[in-house]
């Protein structure tokens, strides 16, 4: 079973996941390019259980469909490591610069591309969404 760590900038909050990707996603929201200060937001899923070192600041925002997310960041260098919706700990969405590993499997969805900006280009073969498809 493959295992990866993701962490913070300073190292000080990291989490480690077992198993593959559930899959991975760009969200282009303004949400997300406020939150990662980027223009878009690049996340993995994996299943539980997972494991987390070290502190974590949290903050909880409400999606366009009323789901609630908590997010959780360094206190000490500010990077988002992870996300949890409210309520279901069965899956948690790792920041994929977290993993810093260059080699990471591209995308499979691109969702809120009713805010992604003009220049961005994507790989070839993944599925594109106005908004989030559900």
């Amino acid at each position: 079973m493959t295992n990866r760590v993701a962490s913070c900038c300073c190292g000080q909050l990291s989490i480690e996941v077992r198993g593959e990707t559930l899959g991975a996603g760009i969200c282009h929201c303004l949400a997300c390019q406020r939150r990662t200060g980027s223009v878009f937001a690049a996340l993995a899923a994996y299943a539980a259980p997972w494991k987390v070192t070290g502190t974590a600041t949290e903050y909880v925002r409400t999606g366009d469909r009323g789901a609630s997310f908590r997010f959780r960041f360094c206190p000490v260098c500010g990077s988002t490591v992870f996300h949890t919706e409210e309520g279901d700990d069965s899956i948690v969405m790792v920041a994929v610069g977290a993993f810093a590993d260059p080699a990471f499997p591209p995308p499979q969805d691109s969702v809120y591309e009713c805010r992604r900006h003009a220049w961005v280009r994507l790989p070839e073969g993944v599925a594109h969404f106005e908004r989030d498809p559900d």
